[in-house]
């Protein structure tokens, strides 16, 4: 296929959703807290004044306030990284003015829209096992996109065909309709391009455009192994889902398979930037273990936990069961 189609990193490649709504500081509700955290202490370096409105949601004074950010401008330069998900920033202020009195602490937190003390969870090392049994087969995806996930425990992923596992049971005409398509572009033929790449999503790939790049791929559907997150209709439905789209979203995953369901999407457990992905949706109370399947302690500990701290759908005393809702809906109850 020459140079028309290849393979790129794009792992630090960060779609915007458009359907992401604007905090109070202008920017997408993904990266409000850390993109306004930021700006706001780089404004105080240069004019020393702490941003307006924040009297409103703390109870000392400005001067107070001051000094609150004179640490956290330090304590900012010196992490290194720099915070760069809400969660590391968060954590950022409240160990940074762990002396301060908490209404102040959780003030702060409130006005950047950042996760407060009691929300946030201790993650484990993240690394798989080297040979975890009963693995079949590993894969290594393309950065995601926010639209990829369904819900709190179901993603849509692209492994470039360039990979070594995927490079060599491409069909033959895939490939084909691929590089006619990258010609049909060259000439500004869009309706035969549009009508190839319809035939290669039909086949169960995509041509994707990254960092200028065309890259073809193949569609898989994950299952997260050994959770069951709530339906979309039901009760934390929709924070499950936002949970998990902000830990993927932009991200290339590791993903190892271990089955396929019924439904034809690949059971496996999903590693993304050193986090496994289904410990901080089961230690933040936005999914239940599925014992049914799956035995590992570890995941039962961390929804005990949760239960035990009454985290995200563990608030109520007895929450439904997912696989009970949608038996129900199956027979019509």
């Amino acid at each position: 296929m020459g140079n028309a189609l290849r393979i790129i990193c794009g792992c630090c490649w960060e779609p915007t959703s458009g359907s992401d709504s604007l905090g109070h500081h202008g920017v997408t509700a993904t990266n409000v807290g850390v993109s306004a955290l930021a700006h706001d202490l780089y404004t105080f370096e240069i004019t020393s004044q702490v941003p307006e409105g924040l009297s409103k949601h703390v109870v000392s004074s400005k001067k107070a306030q001051t000094n609150w950010y004179k640490k956290l401008s330090g304590a900012w330069r010196e992490t290194k990284p720099p915070p760069k998900t809400p969660e590391e920033a968060s954590r950022l202020i409240i160990q940074t003015l762990n002396r301060h009195q908490k209404a102040d602490v959780e003030g702060l937190l409130a006005f950047y829209d950042l996760p407060l003390p009691h929300t946030l969870v201790e993650l484990t090392d993240g690394t798989p096992p080297s040979h975890p049994q009963g693995l079949k087969f590993e894969l290594h995806t393309l950065p995601v996109d926010a639209k990829a996930v369904a819900d709190g425990d179901t993603i849509t992923v692209f492994v470039s065909t360039m990979d070594p596992r995927e490079s060599s049971c491409v069909p033959g005409d895939v490939q084909v309709a691929a590089v006619q398509r990258s010609e049909a572009r060259a000439v500004k033929n869009y309706e035969e391009a549009d009508a190839l790449h319809k035939q290669i999503i039909d086949a169960g790939y995509r041509v994707l455009k990254i960092q200028n790049e065309e890259i073809l791929a193949r569609k898989y559907r994950i299952r997260l192994r050994g959770i069951d997150a709530p339906e979309g209709q039901m009760p934390y439905g929709n924070e499950a889902k936002e949970e998990l789209t902000k830990i993927v979203q932009g991200k290339c995953l590791r993903v190892l398979v271990f089955d396929e369901d019924r439904y034809r999407r690949l059971v496996g457990d999903v590693y993304c930037n050193g986090i496994f992905v289904q410990e901080p949706m089961l230690k933040k109370g936005l999914a239940w273990h599925y014992t049914a399947y799956d035995k590992r302690p570890e995941l039962a500990k961390w929804e005990k936990d949760a239960r035990a701290k009454r985290i995200g759908l563990w608030a109520a005393s007895n929450p439904e069961m997912p696989w009970e809702w949608r038996k129900d809906r199956r027979e019509g109850r």
